[in-house]
């Protein structure tokens, strides 16, 4: 196991994230809003990416380097676990044990995230909802938080709003499924605040306002165990 050193920075720098798995960047966007500096990793080039990237394999780089960050967090690949492949008989790998004992050797505090099929491997995953973020749309994801970081679960509210059907065009009055080859990449853009992204992006991502939730959890509780962050 990587032994940690401490790490303090000065005041007026930000503390450092690593972005496992990173795709277009939902994730650190919500990340950098909360106060990070930012740097992505994936093993496929991401020119859509907007902070620091590294194409490189998560796993490989995270036992390398993960211990130079303050923060990680982790999105392997959901297809695994996703119903839409399921259906279509498409097959991919399953990383989230063998990125949990990577990300356990660094030392550092963590988050996994993944979709609902990931569930039973997740170890106490917190669920957050577009609507607790006041987001028009539903887009459940779960986060199991690690090496000594914990998530509280916030309150779920009500879903009152009917959803289009999966990749048909979003009538007035219901949310959009943005998963698949969906209709209406404006509109997710817009709902999901992912302005950058084209729809591979889209039907895959975080959305900021998730992660920006975890990274001012993530910045308390650096600060608890005495890590200088910018104010």
């Amino acid at each position: 196991m990587t032994q940690p050193t401490d790490i303090r920075r000065a005041p007026g720098l930000q503390p450092r994230l690593l972005d496992l798995y990173c795709c277009q960047g939902g994730a650190a966007t919500g990340y950098t809003a909360a106060g990070f500096e930012v740097t992505g990793v994936d093993i496929a080039p991401q020119p859509r990416y907007p902070y620091r990237f590294v194409q490189a394999d998560a796993i490989a780089f995270v036992l390398e380097h993960g211990a130079e960050f303050d923060f990680i967090h982790g999105s392997p690949p959901c297809q695994f676990d996703s119903d839409c492949q399921r259906i279509q008989g498409n097959t991919h790998p399953d990383l989230i044990e063998p990125t949990r004992a990577a990300l356990e050797a660094t030392g550092r505090p963590w988050v996994i995230e993944n979709v609902r099929g990931a569930v039973p491997k997740l170890r106490r995953p917190v669920m957050l909802c577009g609507q607790t973020f006041g987001l028009a749309n539903y887009r459940h994801r779960f986060f199991e938080p690690g090496g000594g970081f914990t998530l509280a679960q916030p309150g779920h509210p009500a879903h009152l709003m009917p959803q289009a059907k999966m990749g048909r065009p979003v009538p007035p009055g219901h949310y959009g499924q943005f998963v698949g080859n969906f209709s209406g990449v404006p509109l997710a853009r817009q709902v999901l605040g992912v302005a950058w992204m084209n729809r591979d992006g889209i039907r895959e991502c975080i959305p900021p306002a998730y992660a920006e939730h975890i990274g001012r959890a993530a910045l308390a509780h650096l600060m608890a165990r005495g890590l200088e962050v910018a104010a």
